[in-house]
């Protein structure tokens, strides 16, 4: 890395113009990428997806989209089997698909005793709406879809005789949480700046504090002339876009931090008349190889997602690593010739040069009682991991939905006159030409969990291409029987015809995603061991830190139970009431951030110990000067990228809520438990044994200018 900079100093003019040409090339990249971006949320390795583009190409409606399902009680003296009601109710149903753009189904139609009450005054039906591409993600949360509920009822009620009632309910008329509104992306990004120099200007109490936000500004426009490369190989997902400029706020400034730290030192322990550079040289010597290690670290993480058949994950993960490569490209560049310049123009504080008193303290205190600290962070960890566990990832249950409202009336109704809740789950099957729907329909009606399977004769139901039928089954299909229920009908399902609905695609997501996840930990802990025992010197080091990553993000999950499923705190602190489920996607994706942007703390910590070993031999010593040296550094970085993630998480669509705050606990998790107490504590446990590194594991890659083996 020193040899970068001296490259980089020695032709100062070419290296600007390299990068001036990148920064105005990533505005055109901006422009070019706009118009080929995905709306699109595409499953094409998914039978459940390929079941719902086929339903969606068939008739319209439905497949993906949650039903609603209007549920009618006439007056006293009144049934649906009597002709006028019958009638009315048909009329109803069909004024509620003319006016919302629906396929509709109900009694009327069917005569199908699942569909109404013992006494025939309630009767029930099912509204499949139009495709709701926001909808598309799978595990989208609740009360996002096209919002049929108050239209239909409104087109409903003219046709059905004076003191009749109508109560719509289903999933999305349930839902507390969904948009709740929130701040648009562009304040999210001013109130994440803002906070940034808020912590940077705390920290330097100088102009300093803007050098690392400048770095942010030319890195992020860098990172979409990444994006616009690969963009013909992998598809460029508009959640993407918009959260790379976040996402580069956080990495960036974390990159520039700490070489603008480790340059300060530097200049404060120069020599009297010493040119301006050589702190330059120093600082990149030894923080510049961290910055590297630690972007290769991201990029491990952010790897995974590449292999998922996922195209929107896939996308995150590219634009991840593209954001993660410019900020250490602009780190690397231009970062040092901000830095000679500030050099010349700057006196010399001795007082750079002293570690932190506050976290040399703290760290003498953890390393003096290590049993104890680590006992008890490994227990809250452990706690938090445990309850991790028992995390939702299906369709949320009505039992943990709305308990009151227009929805919650609607349920009650079916529930007290024996309609079976599974209608609010009920999902649609593709039936191709030749097999006669209604034959399909009678031999999924055996198959145990159905209510029944609706198989209406009219156009918006079947054509020459092909027909749909309705499975209704009797639990819901965020529930364990439900989803037996699912699977019970695709295996019974004839061939050719194909299984679809928003809980048949999401179980196959969640099958796709972490039946694969345990092989795909396994690789990026083999790569992540490989690049840190030859960055630290050490294997148990290396292996130390993946599993406290790993023990880490348990916690997350356990934090996000305790959030999002127990609702704890979530209305009041983010002003979103959850829905007692976590989206399918949002697991995988909080493990592929975090993996890469908590490794970053680690290996900026044990380089600076390592460093510190290799000119003392004392590993207390190494430790508490560590810290010292760090623990501000790690401290500013997590608080960046927190408010990065918090601003992201601060109302508006509740998938990304969940995401946004699953990151930005796991930052305040890793930062504070991991860092700040298990890491001093554990590798002065270790002693000794921290530096051991087999022969055949090969040569160390140093980290520090100039080491000097302990005696």
């Amino acid at each position: 890395m020193e040899r970068l900079s001296r490259l980089v100093l020695a032709r100062r003019g070419y290296t600007l113009t390299i990068i001036a040409v990148l920064f105005v090339l990533g505005g055109a990249a901006i422009a070019l990428l706009l118009p080929r971006l995905s709306e699109r949320n595409e499953y094409p390795d998914l039978p459940g997806y390929q079941a719902n583009q086929k339903i969606r190409e068939l008739v319209g409606t439905g497949g993906y989209e949650r039903p609603v399902v209007p549920v009618v009680t006439l007056p006293a003296g009144t049934t649906v089997d009597d002709p006028a009601g019958r009638d009315a109710v048909g009329a109803a149903f069909a004024a509620a698909a003319a006016t919302t753009g629906s396929r509709a189904v109900s009694y009327a139609d069917t005569s199908d005793p699942a569909l109404r009450s013992t006494d025939g005054r309630v009767s029930t039906g099912l509204l499949f709406g139009p495709p709701v591409e926001q909808g598309g993600i799978p595990g989208s949360a609740l009360g996002e879809g096209a919002g049929l509920e108050t239209v239909a009822a409104d087109a409903m009620r003219p046709y059905l005789p004076p003191g009749s009632t109508v109560q719509v309910t289903g999933l999305d008329a349930l839902a507390t949480g969904g948009d709740a509104g929130g701040l648009n992306m562009p304040v999210k990004l001013v109130v994440t700046v803002l906070a940034a120099l808020a912590v940077l200007i705390w920290v330097f109490r100088s102009r300093l504090a803007l050098v690392p936000l400048g770095m942010a500004v030319v890195a992020i426009p860098v990172a979409f002339v990444g994006l616009l490369a690969v963009s013909p190989f992998v598809t460029i997902h508009e959640t993407t876009v918009m959260m790379l400029p976040l996402l580069g706020v956080g990495i960036a400034i974390d990159y520039a931090l700490i070489l603008v730290t480790r340059w300060r030192e530097e200049r404060g322990r120069g020599l009297p008349g010493e040119p301006a550079e050589e702190a330059v040289h120093r600082a990149m010597a030894t923080a510049g190889h961290a910055v590297v290690f630690s972007a290769v670290a991201v990029a491990i993480g952010l790897a995974t997602m590449l292999v998922l058949p996922i195209p929107l994950l896939r996308s995150l993960g590219v634009g991840g690593m593209a954001v993660t490569a410019a900020s250490a490209l602009v780190a690397l560049t231009v970062l040092p010739l901000v830095l000679a310049r500030l050099g010349r123009h700057a006196g010399t504080d001795r007082r750079e040069q002293r570690a932190s008193r506050a976290w040399t303290s703290w760290a003498r205190r953890v390393v003096r009682h290590r049993i104890l600290a680590t006992t008890l962070a490994c227990g809250a960890l452990a706690c938090l991991s445990l309850i991790g566990t028992g995390i939702n990832l299906n369709v949320p249950v009505t039992a943990n939905l709305a308990d009151s409202g227009p929805g919650r009336d609607g349920l009650t109704t079916l529930q007290e006159t024996g309609v079976a809740t599974g209608t609010v789950t009920a999902f649609d099957v593709y039936v191709p030409p030749g097999p006669a729907p209604d034959q399909v329909a009678r031999e999924l009606a055996r198959v145990p969990g159905v209510a029944t399977v609706l198989a209406p004769d009219g156009p918006a139901w079947r054509t020459p291409e092909g027909s749909v039928v309705t499975v209704v089954p009797i639990d819901e299909g965020g529930t364990a029987a439900g989803r037996d229920t699912v699977h019970r009908v695709v295996a019974a399902a004839p061939d050719g015809v194909l299984v679809g609905g928003n809980v048949t695609q999401q179980i196959d997501y969640v099958d796709a995603v972490h039946r694969s996840f345990p092989v795909l930990l396994a690789l990026v802990a083999l790569v992540t061991l490989v690049v840190l025992a030859r960055a630290f010197g050490s294997l148990l080091l290396a292996v130390k830190a993946i599993v406290l990553n790993l023990l880490s993000l348990g916690a997350v999950l356990g934090a996000m139970v305790v959030l999002w499923q127990w609702g704890w705190g979530t209305e009041a602190l983010l002003g979103i009431q959850p829905d007692g489920a976590i989206g399918t996607f949002v697991p995988a994706t909080i493990f592929a951030f975090l993996y890469g942007l908590t490794m970053d703390y680690e290996v900026f910590i044990l380089s600076r110990i390592r460093e510190a070993y290799d000119r003392t031999g004392s590993t207390v010593d190494a430790v508490v000067e560590g810290i010292g040296r760090t623990g501000t550094l790690v401290t500013s970085a997590a608080l960046i990228l927190f408010f990065a993630f918090a601003s992201m998480a601060g109302g508006g669509e509740l998938d990304v809520a969940i995401f946004a705050s699953g990151v930005a606990l796991g930052i305040l998790i890793d930062a504070t438990l991991v860092r700040a107490v298990l890491v001093p504590a554990t590798v002065a446990l270790l002693g000794r044994w921290n530096w051991w590194l087999p022969r055949w594991a090969g040569r160390r890659q140093e980290l520090s200018a100039d080491p000097v083996q302990p005696v």
